[in-house]
Order: structure tokens, then sequence, then C-alpha cells
């Protein structure tokens, strides 16, 4: 029997409040987008609503399990779950962490097909994009989220352009190319690349997945956050530790719980705790004054590098609203994050997750961290995909002759 509450959910703007309807294609709301300009994050980013009574109505008690035994289709902007591609995308791992600090649980979404927290936003895009004939989906992208999307759309057998700065990591473009993605290196950043990619989709009807674009890559994105309060019994975390960049995973991330708050599923939000590279700010940065000033962005992270962040309005209204917390980590604490998670849990993060681990140890030793507290931190992408990030760290030994007297002298405290 077809889903008849699917197609009951609009788009609202998140500034002036205007709604749509999700009958055609929607990127950004076309009154206020009008004052969009390249030097600040864009107005008029939409948000998709659903007609929460009528389902609460349709499943009046268990809804969450039944929810559930439905995989969310009830607050997915897909019609049928059939559309999705047949990889397996979400349901990552949780790993319970044995420390002193709390009760530490790494949500490990290196574990999805292109192995990267990417794929969530790019199988929902991929789906709405079957359901309504569409074939080609472009994308700006410093790596991962291109690399998603050209496998999502290999297993979907659709077409995915995507433009990446030239300075993207080789092992991301190198997966681009594999999955038989088209690749349009672009000299600039990557706002460059995404201002580029929307003047495509303006003039040749591409449909494009860009995140703060298009409003369903949040959606994609939120199913984290209906899989943890699953994985955690039906709890909800005491706080969350999210990377950020453009401000859509973290977007993300509230969205999930609050669909689960509106549906009187849970009755409070966890403590969300947004984590920026230092050198790549702009959103903490920003979110006390009137006027958005962009600072240019440089950080090994490369994920999270951005200096015009598109979905800073929705992520500055949800950690306001919902009395979020921020911190900015350096660098080298992202690479001393990356080591100590490794050695430590066998979990291999490239920077930008390893940064939301940064955030977590710092609130540990800064004793903002009651050890009954359930935490979770979110690694977002798989260390293999930023090999050069670490070198710094790494010293590989020379090669050795055949025999135990060479092994002695290369590492005299082994025996």
């Amino acid at each position: 029997m077809k889903n008849i509450y699917v197609k009951k959910f609009i788009y609202q703007c998140i500034d002036c409040g205007a709604t749509y309807s999700s009958d055609s294609v929607m990127y950004l709301c076309p009154r206020c987008s009008k004052k969009n300009n390249n030097d600040e994050p864009p107005y008029g980013v939409l948000k998709t609503i659903y007609d929460y009574p009528a389902i609460k109505r349709k499943f009046q008690k268990n809804i969450f399990s039944k929810l559930q035994q439905r995989l969310f289709l009830d607050i997915l902007p897909i019609e049928s779950m059939n559309s999705l591609p047949f990889l397996q995308v979400g349901n990552t791992p949780i790993y319970k962490i044995e420390t002193s600090c709390c009760h530490l649980f790494l949500k490990d979404d290196s574990q999805n097909p292109t192995f990267s927290f990417k794929d969530r936003a790019s199988a929902i895009v991929s789906a709405f994009a079957k359901e309504h004939q569409i074939n080609t989906i472009i994308t700006a992208s410093t790596g991962n989220a291109g690399s998603s999307l050209a496998g999502i759309c290999a297993a979907q057998k659709q077409k995915a352009i995507i433009l990446v700065p030239a300075a993207a990591p080789k092992a991301k473009l190198t997966q681009i190319l594999m999955y038989g993605g088209i690749i349009v290196p672009v000299e600039g950043t990557y706002d460059d690349a995404f201002n580029l990619s929307v003047t495509l989709t303006e003039q040749y009807g591409f449909y494009n997945r860009n995140t703060a674009f298009n409003p369903l890559t949040i959606e994609g994105k939120k199913t984290v956050s209906l899989e943890l309060f699953s994985q955690l019994g039906q709890q909800i975390p005491d706080k969350i530790f999210v990377p950020v960049g453009d401000g859509v995973i973290i977007s993300g991330v509230y969205k999930g719980f609050e669909d689960l708050m509106l549906l009187n599923i849970i009755n409070k939000m966890p403590t969300i705790v947004a984590v920026q590279a230092e050198n790549s700010s702009n959103i903490i940065r920003n979110m006390h004054v009137e006027t958005f000033v962009s600072s240019s962005s440089h950080t090994i992270a490369d994920s999270i590098s951005v200096d015009v962040p598109r979905n800073f309005r929705m992520t500055k209204k949800y950690l306001l609203s919902y009395h979020g917390e921020a911190i900015t980590v350096k660098d080298k604490e992202i690479l001393n994050a990356s080591s100590v998670l490794s050695k430590n849990t066998g979990i291999f993060s490239e920077p930008a997750a390893c940064a939301a681990f940064a955030g977590y140890l710092n609130y540990c030793r800064g004793g903002k961290i009651q050890s009954n507290e359930k935490v979770v931190v979110l690694l977002t992408g798989c260390g293999l995909k930023d090999l050069y990030a670490v070198q710094p760290m790494l010293k590989i030994p020379k090669a050795i002759k055949p025999n135990i007297t060479s092994i002695k002298k290369l590492y005299p405290d082994m025996f």
C-alpha cells in the first residue's frame, strides 16, 4: 500500500518562514535568495517539514518502534525504501569505549559504502532523483561529498558531475574517478566550485546535491540521530561532538532529534557540541555578531575547511535555540586526537572526524563532562581518504637486513 504521508511535507524558509509545496524540485526560498551574494552565507535555506500530527494519529502507540520497522520512511522525503541504493548506507556501528571521563560512544560512519558520513545525504538525494526520473546529479565538493555522490550514483545507474577545488586530496579524487564520476577540477576554493555548480544547474537543469542548497541533504544526514536513539536503547545521549564546516551535518543531527521531539518520542534535545578547526571557524566566530564576516580558512581538516559556511543561518538558529555549545581546536590537537584515537581504538579517522574527537578530549581535560554522562563522538570519515595530513607524525623505518641483530638495532627495546 502506498504511503500517503510521505507526500505530506512542505519546505519552509528558515529566514522568512514562507512555505512551499514539495511537488517540484526546490533549492532556496525564491524571496530570500534574492539577497544573496558570494561574501556571506546564503539566505533562504529551506527546511523540510512533515505532517507530524497525521503521523502520530496513524501510529498512535509505540510510534518509534513502528517508524523504525518502516526504516523511518514516514519522516523521509521519498516514497519507497526501494528507491535507495542497494548498498548499505547508515546503520553504522557504534562502539562503547571504556574511559574514566564518561560513558563514551564512537559512531563510526567511515563504515558507509564510500567511507564517509556524506553517503547518508547522497542516498536520499539519489533516491529522490530516481523517483522523479532525474538521471544527472551535480555537486561541488572538497572530496567526500563528491566521492560519495559518485559511488551512490554508480550503484543507482545515474550520472554524477563533481566540481572540486584543485587542492582536494588525491585519495578522494581517485574514488570519484573509480566510481565513474565526471570530475571537474576548479582553480580556486570550494566556494568557487560551489558557485560554478549552481550556475550549471541554472543553465542546464542538472539536479544539484550541494549541501545547504538542496534541502534533502539535511534529511539524509538526520538519519544518524534516529539511529543513535535506537542504538542507545531509545535514549538520547547527554552530549554529541560534531565536526563542523558548512554546518549541514550538525543541522542534520539537530533535525533528526527535532523530528523525534515533534512526534513526542523524546522531550528534550541533547547538548550538541560544534567543533571547528581554529583556522576554519567562521561559524563559531560569527555566532554572536549581527554582520557576518568571513576569513580565509587554512586547516589540515580539508572536509571542514570553509570560508563561507553555506548553512550558517540554520546552524546558528539551532545552536542558539537548543543551547548548543561550540569549541575550536588547533591543527596540532587534531593530529594528536588522530593518534590517540587510532592507537587506543583501532579506528583510523580522517582529520575532520578527529576534530570532533579533539573537541571531546578538550572537554575531558577541562572537566566539562561528568562521569555519568553518555557522550557520542561522530567519526565522519576514514583516515585513508587523506594520508598526507598525518605524514608529519609518521616515520617509516628504512629496510633492514633479514636478521635478528638488525631488528635489535632498529628496535632495541622490543626484546
